[in-house]
């Protein structure tokens, strides 16, 4: 068998600008217990949330001139429930962390991810630091009542 040599250099200035690809890094996201969870293009702070309930907003569709925001979500769907809102009624199809069941997501429409327009963070569920809890874990504050589907 033939012998592969490879030589390859590495060089970096201090001086040099960031480049596209390294604006445009991922993030990842542990649940509390330090599995992985999520992987998304964008800070989850930088995107939207809910009113209702303080949960991040992630596009997951196409939508006019709106583009999907890139994401892969390492999490099991669990049964949907229907929670009751001062407005009225919500059904969401939520998702659990694949090691400890903890709830770490919802979106509208039944699974598989990215079915819906929209999946929904839950507030306090993900941290950017494996094992660290984020600070706004117990602060739920949510007015929902929920009852199985």
């Amino acid at each position: 068998m033939p012998k592969v040599v490879s030589r390859s250099a590495v060089s970096s200035s201090t001086d040099a600008q960031p480049t596209a690809s390294a604006a445009a890094a991922l993030r990842v996201y542990y649940c509390i217990c330090g599995e992985f969870i999520l992987v998304i293009e964008k800070s989850l702070a930088e995107l939207p949330k809910r009113q209702t309930d303080g949960a991040t907003i992630i596009r997951s569709q196409d939508s006019g001139n709106l583009k999907a925001v890139v994401f892969k979500l390492n999490a099991n769907p669990v049964e949907p429930v229907l929670v009751e809102r001062s407005e009225g009624h919500e059904r969401q199809y939520r998702f659990s962390c694949p090691r400890c069941k903890l709830l770490v997501g919802y979106q509208s429409f039944p699974p598989p991810v990215k079915s819906a327009p929209y999946l929904y963070i839950l507030k306090g569920a993900l941290t950017p630091v494996q094992g660290q809890v984020p600070k706004d874990a117990f602060n739920l504050g949510d007015d929902a009542t929920t009852s199985n589907v």
